[in-house]
């Protein structure tokens, strides 16, 4: 079951918006892979892993969290991964 779910519309190509996602992901030296139709990442905050999968259907990329530290709400999660690739 997922932590968290949520979704991020986009416009342009799924390309461009994966490509933000990995950057804002590997600069905080965590992992991103898949393809430009889902796939997994994985980073570490304050020793904490946040582990999620990824999946674009037409304009959206839907995001869910499947490991989180407790202290992380869901919110914050989005935020970040928003101002990164909006």
């Amino acid at each position: 079951m997922s932590v968290c779910n949520f979704s991020i519309p986009f416009s342009g190509e799924a390309e461009t918006i994966l490509a933000k996602a990995k950057d804002a992901i590997e600069t905080q030296n965590g992992i991103f892979t898949g393809n430009d139709s889902s796939g997994n990442f994985e980073i570490t905050v304050l020793a904490n892993t946040i582990k999620g999968s990824f999946n674009i259907t037409d304009q959206v990329l839907n995001l869910m969290i499947t490991n989180k530290p407790f202290f992380v709400p869901c919110s914050t999660i989005e935020s970040f991964l928003r101002s990164k690739i909006s």
